[in-house]
């Protein structure tokens, strides 16, 4: 059944917000429940097997039907990955992505087929004109910028819903540059200013015909819905960013907040946009479609062309010998395991550098800038640069639950449900957890989890853990909770469980005093700082008490 679209800028699939996550569900549906219909019965069922899977993250339970066609109707449908009519199966896309080693490339074919309109998104009379294959054009945006700054998809490339206005949209950014370069004073007031006057553009019928109230709100004011129309931009725009960077072909600038094509990838790209046709195809024809999505092979990619391949392998690995009357295959297969390694050695010299304090000004100033919100994407190189702080902070093996690019930069969190991060000191483990969240949102999101994290852990290592909880500010409730656990046996936890809360500001301090000592501190050091909060929780007389003396120790941590 086709989705209506009523947009009437671009429209992206939304959910989930990382590719990556979709994988393990995919591979959940289809081994539980292939050749079943998929109907109300057996989407709860789904939700009803997923939640007792250690890689979910959510709850699902309010309308379990609903979470799981928000789960599977979009992006794994949308993309071509399952089939639900009439019965459920996994299309070869799909099983490509379940098996294959190059899952950045299959992610690409998927998304460069993905189109507006087709049999299964269907623009109603309300929506702005679609004739675009979004994902196509977001990428050659890219290319023909050169940079591509957050707020200028946000405003110019979410209006790119027929791609015959390609032009018109890089004029509008180009001279949006040019006002922006001539304006002084806040760019934040000069953005706010610029995205209304484009807004009211985009709705100007609906705002003359006095349609501003949203299904959201009973607030009917211009200024709401302009809010909320910019908010719904920002989401596909940030849907747009996590999408493209998973191909393989972009980097993000995180400071930046923009995207680029990598210099090593461009011939990629350009093969790209020459050879795929613009047009959206098979809109009429369901069947058609549906082949088309899920074939495997499709479209041709530059490392399809065996020639172009052994170049690229050439050019970008010349010191490795090859047969090149292997199979394209097999070639590929050897250019995704080279690319591998290269990682993995850029990831062996930046822990190196870590350790020797070479970044140690460049991750305190990451720090700051993630607490001053000015960062895309601040959870994930919270997580990153907490990850670079351990490991420069002492020895031991610390390991991030990161995924990395081809160039080590972070890509996205992995799935799987464990800490953030896992410090193996030998003797005792210790795992750090960090969030942005604050408030009741914190405890909500982060308490049991923490706990749980820590627990498995225990029972699988064998060893004394212990638990770093790091947040800019510290929940009142995560507080009274992690104190609690210190003094509670929990079977289900491990028994007592020892996890230090600390805000941020005093983690950075933490990282200064280790790097201004004269020594380089030890694990020892490390196990003796939760060994005191072990202890002065059981003395203690309420969780208060046991928080400040834990920071004032945190703070002089080096100190015998």
């Amino acid at each position: 059944m086709a989705r209506p679209i009523n947009s009437k800028v671009l429209f992206l699939t939304t959910s989930p917000r990382t590719p990556e996550k979709m994988i393990p569900e995919i591979e959940l549906l289809s081994n539980h429940f292939t050749g079943c219909p998929w109907n109300k019965e057996t989407q709860r069922a789904f939700m009803n097997t997923l939640r007792e899977e250690q890689f979910f993250n959510g709850k699902g339970e309010k309308d379990p039907a609903l979470s799981a066609r928000d789960r599977i109707n979009r992006a794994p449908k949308s993309l071509g990955f399952i089939i639900l009519s009439p019965r459920i199966a996994l299309s070869p896309a799909g099983q490509a992505l379940l098996t294959s080693k190059r899952k950045d490339e299959i992610f690409l074919r998927q998304m460069l087929k993905f189109q507006v309109p087709s049999p299964y998104h269907k623009p109603t009379d309300k929506a702005a004109f679609f004739c675009v294959k979004p994902y196509l054009e977001m990428l050659r945006l890219v290319r023909t910028m050169g940079t591509l700054k957050f707020d200028e998809l946000q405003i110019f490339g979410m209006q790119l819903t027929d791609w015959h206005n390609f032009e018109n949209i890089v004029r509008k950014i180009e001279d949006f540059r040019t006002a922006k370069a001539k304006h002084q004073g806040s760019y934040k007031a000069f953005k706010a200013q610029y995205l209304n006057s484009e807004l009211i553009h985009i709705f100007k019928d609906r705002i003359t015909q006095g349609e501003t109230r949203t299904r959201e709100s009973k607030d009917a004011s211009l200024e709401k819905f302009l809010k909320t129309q910019s908010n719904n931009m920002r989401d596909y725009a940030d849907a747009c960013f996590r999408y493209l960077r998973v191909t393989g072909l972009v980097n993000v600038s995180h400071t930046g907040k923009s995207l680029s094509i990598v210099p090593e990838r461009i011939e990629d790209v350009d093969y790209i946009l020459q050879t795929i046709d613009r047009e959206p195809c098979f809109i009429d024809n369901e069947k058609e479609y549906i082949a088309y999505l899920g074939n495997a092979k499709l479209p041709q990619l530059l490392t399809d062309d065996k020639p172009r391949l052994i170049a690229k392998l050439h050019a970008e690995f010349p010191k490795t010998r090859f047969n090149p009357n292997s199979s394209v295959d097999t070639l590929k297969n050897l250019f995704a395991e080279l690319t591998e390694q290269r990682k993995t050695t850029t990831l062996h010299q930046q822990v190196a550098e870590i350790k020797n304090y070479k970044l140690y000004d460049d991750i305190q100033n990451t720090f700051t800038q993630i607490e001053k919100n000015g960062l895309y994407d601040a959870p994930l190189i919270l997580e990153w640069n907490t990850w670079r702080a351990m490991t420069m902070l002492d020895g031991g093996e610390i390991k991030a639950n990161l995924n990395f690019d081809d160039f080590g930069k972070p890509l996205s969190t992995a799935q799987g449900n464990k800490a953030d991060i896992i410090c193996d000191y030998g003797d005792f483990l210790l795992t750090v957890e960090v969030t942005l969240a604050g408030g009741q949102k914190q405890y909500e999101m982060e308490s049991e989890p923490v706990s749980r994290h820590l627990g498995q852990i225990k029972k699988i290592s064998g060893k004394p853990c212990y638990c770093l909880f790091i947040a800019p500010i510290i929940n009142e409730a995560c507080i009274a909770h992690f104190y609690a656990l210190h003094n509670v046996n929990i079977s289900y936890y491990g028994g007592q469980s020892v996890i230090v809360p600390l805000p941020l500001k005093i983690f950075q301090k933490m990282l200064e005093d280790s790097y201004k000592a004269n020594y380089s501190p030890n694990s020892k050091q490390v196990r003796r700082f939760f060994e005191y909060s072990e202890r002065l929780a059981k003395t203690c007389k309420d969780e208060n008490s046991w928080h400040e003396q834990i920071k004032a120790k945190a703070l002089h941590w080096l100190d015998e």
